[in-house]
């Protein structure tokens, strides 16, 4: 693993392709749709074209039931895994796609290890955890004009002094994979929210004689019960919370991430082909494919 990312460093200072990065050093300008998408470029991947950046958060996962107090359910590690890839569109201009993975690790709110198995305190059963590892976890292609010549810009952008922030609301409303096709009718689906908050230092960003910038994140979500708990419809919501930084290297990942991966999830050191073409997947999706295997052994037997 060590030797993976060393080496992409090495390539980083000769290779003259990274995504949208110009020749000669500048300055940046976010007004400018071209330097507006080298901002994001610059938040989002690492310091050449396929060279991979690691991202990685720690924090802590509530439960929040009407009527009772909040209960501090699990503590959090995790870690996205991407690169970047040059892609060009004769209107549209030359872009980049983003593809990774990531894994986020349940741990015990006391012992701060990964837990296999779970006492739920509403049910009373023990039941096995299945922590969060998608892939892939990709992005459409970014381009500084969109397809209607509509210049590209980062409306939540701003400065103060020498710190920039972006944030970022993403409400989810969509089809819940574990639930029939009645959902328009009869409720069920999926209803989340996510929220990324970069924060980064100007000079760092916009100085392009730097490769890249290193913002520090933090993420927000507020979701349903995830699955595995087996809650059975009870009322109730779940809210994680947590912050990190791009890495510069993979190695600076706590070791509770890095034996984790070493021991049950390998392929998560390095991100997908940048011309990967799967679905993404979901804590939802991921957990549907496992129940339906487990029931299709079963009738094997």
């Amino acid at each position: 693993m060590k030797t993976i990312f060393k080496l992409g460093a090495a390539l980083a200072v000769v290779a003259a392709t990274s995504v949208l990065t110009p020749v000669s050093a500048k300055m940046l300008d976010p007004n400018k749709p071209e330097d507006a998408l080298e901002i994001m470029k610059r938040t989002q991947c690492g310091v050449a074209d396929g060279v991979a950046a690691v991202y990685h958060w720690s924090g802590k996962v509530y439960s929040r039931v009407r009527g009772e107090p909040d209960k501090h359910l699990f503590n959090g590690e995790g870690m996205n895994v991407r690169q970047c890839v040059r892609i060009e569109d004769p209107k549209r201009g030359v872009g980049y796609r983003q593809v990774s993975r990531e894994v986020m690790f349940y741990l015990d709110p006391k012992t701060n290890e990964v837990l296999r198995t779970w006492e739920n305190p509403w049910t009373g059963e023990t039941v096995d955890v299945m922590q969060i590892a998608n892939d892939p976890v990709n992005s459409r292609g970014n381009y500084p004009y969109s397809a209607d010549g509509k210049p590209y810009k980062i409306p939540t952008l701003r400065r103060q002094g020498q710190w920039m922030f972006m944030p970022f609301e993403v409400p989810l409303f969509y089809h819940n994979v574990l639930a029939g096709n009645y959902q328009d009718y009869v409720g069920n689906k999926y209803h989340a929210m996510e929220i990324f908050d970069f924060a980064f230092l100007a000079d760092e960003m916009l100085d392009t004689k730097n490769p890249t910038a290193y913002p520090t994140i933090s993420w927000v979500r507020i979701s349903d019960w995830m699955p595995w708990m087996k809650m059975r419809g009870r009322q109730g919501q779940m809210v994680f919370n947590a912050m990190g930084a791009k890495l510069k290297s993979y190695d600076e990942l706590p070791d509770v991430i890095k034996d984790e991966i070493a021991q049950n999830y390998p392929k998560y050191t390095t991100p997908p082909p940048g011309d990967d073409p799967r679905k993404n997947e979901t804590t939802w999706t991921v957990f549907k494919k496992m129940i339906d295997e487990q029931r299709a052994a079963k009738k094997k037997e």
